[in-house]
């Protein structure tokens, strides 16, 4: 007897066709994780992990707890109104004590006094003749350092022994806990992380129009030209990319400064007396000049990717129709560049501010990034915490900008070459 017409087909090997279809596609969807699974390791390892170390590492407070783990305990029910009985001072010295013994007491002592100026020699000096302490230690304690008698000292150590904190991100912006708690802004002579964050995006949206008014044209020049004239254009475009970027800055130093090659051209032509030079490095100027120029091949790449898909009969069609040349490259030419534009633009202002070797060597103080400062915490005032906190913000800002772009041209109409 023949198989019903509604009977699902079957292999050879009595399996259906649909079990063996779904088969088929688990093996090919195994096989191409596979082969991607060494890419998402390398991001994995090389880019989430120390992304999230970082963002770890901006709120990580273990230093208090750890090193001072029965004072932590102690100060857990005080209330902050005055200070504290004498069971936590004797918890204070049994905690010195004993990091005394275990040579642990660096790492809270910096850390407590990032936070109140002078904890450092309070927990060090104590710490050196707490063997010699006897009961009470409240007056003993207040009698080696008259830091522990004042209400602001234990109100730190109480706010510092939670694990997690919001004091480098405070520090970051320029803030600070007051002795009640309260946030309140850092002093006028301490106030300098804010002026870079806004120096560091203002500078940086500079070098992109920068960029874009030098790059459009040599981008125009590269789609437009013969073939064998653009082809040594472009070397000279990416003759920068074979250069050393360390190589490169040094040159503009040495063009750009007091006895440099440009103001000597300028002094030999008359232009500007010697006594008159122009003060063109360590300075804004100076990191302006020598990163537009660092930049430059990265706004004029997305820019000739473009502007080489544009029909020449579209800007002929718009001439034949009576258009003038401005006209037409205003209505019709313009706006097809825009994803050129859009690409190039945020991929300079996102290299921009995160550049920290340039503006180091050319910009001087008025001319450095905020990135100058994490390299500067990170290699010598090792305060990390403050470093990530800072670093973490300008992945905030850069997020934020990527969210605007996306929303406002997408990034599907983005075009890198």
């Amino acid at each position: 007897m023949s198989e019903s017409p509604t009977a699902p087909l079957k292999t050879a090997d009595g399996v259906s066709l649909k079990t063996s279809l779904r088969r088929a596609v688990r093996r090919s969807k195994l096989k191409a994780l596979l082969l991607v699974s060494p890419l998402l390791a390398f991001l994995l390892i090389a880019f989430l992990m120390p992304l999230f170390d970082m963002l770890w590492r901006s709120v990580d407070n273990p230093e208090v707890s750890t090193a001072l783990p029965q004072t932590s305990q102690a100060l857990a029910d005080w209330d902050g109104a005055s200070l504290p009985d004498e069971p936590v001072f004797a918890a204070l010295a049994a905690d010195l004590e004993a990091g005394a013994e275990a040579r642990n007491l660096g790492l809270v002592s910096s850390r407590l006094n990032y936070e109140k100026s002078g904890m450092r020699s309070a927990i060090m000096g104590t710490a050196r003749r707490v063997d010699t302490l006897e009961a009470p230690y409240k007056t003993a304690l207040i009698d080696i350092n008259d830091d522990w008698g004042e209400l602001a000292t234990w109100r730190v150590i109480k706010r510092e022994s939670s694990p997690y904190t919001l004091s480098y991100y405070l520090a970051a912006v320029d803030r600070q806990y007051s002795p009640d708690g309260e946030i309140v802004a850092v002093p006028d002579y301490m106030q300098v992380y804010v002026t870079l964050f806004w120096r560091t995006f203002w500078m940086s949206a500079v070098i992109m129009v920068m960029t874009l008014v030098l790059g459009y044209p040599v981008a125009f020049l590269l789609a437009n030209l013969p073939l064998r004239h653009s082809n040594l254009l472009m070397i000279l475009v990416l003759l920068p990319f074979w250069t050393s970027l360390l190589v490169r800055t040094t040159t503009w130093i040495a063009i750009l400064q007091s006895q440099g090659v440009l103001n000597d051209m300028m002094v030999a032509l008359g232009i500007i007396a010697d006594e008159a030079r122009w003060q063109m490095i360590h300075n804004k100027l100076g990191t302006i000049v020598a990163m537009t120029h660092i930049l430059l091949p990265f706004m004029i790449l997305p820019l000739y990717s473009v502007m080489k898909t544009i029909p020449p009969s579209y800007m002929h069609a718009a001439r034949s129709l009576g258009g003038k040349p401005f006209l037409c490259f205003r209505r019709v030419y313009f706006p097809l560049t825009i994803p050129g534009i859009a690409a190039g633009g945020i991929l300079v202002f996102i290299l921009s501010i995160g550049y920290y070797i340039t503006p180091a060597l050319v910009g001087g103080q008025s001319g450095r990034f905020i990135t100058n400062y994490i390299a500067y915490h990170m290699q010598t005032s090792l305060n990390w915490g403050l470093a990530a906190a800072i670093a973490s913000i300008l992945l905030f800002v850069v997020v934020v900008c990527y969210l605007v772009f996306n929303r406002l041209i997408g990034v599907d109409k983005v075009k890198l070459g």
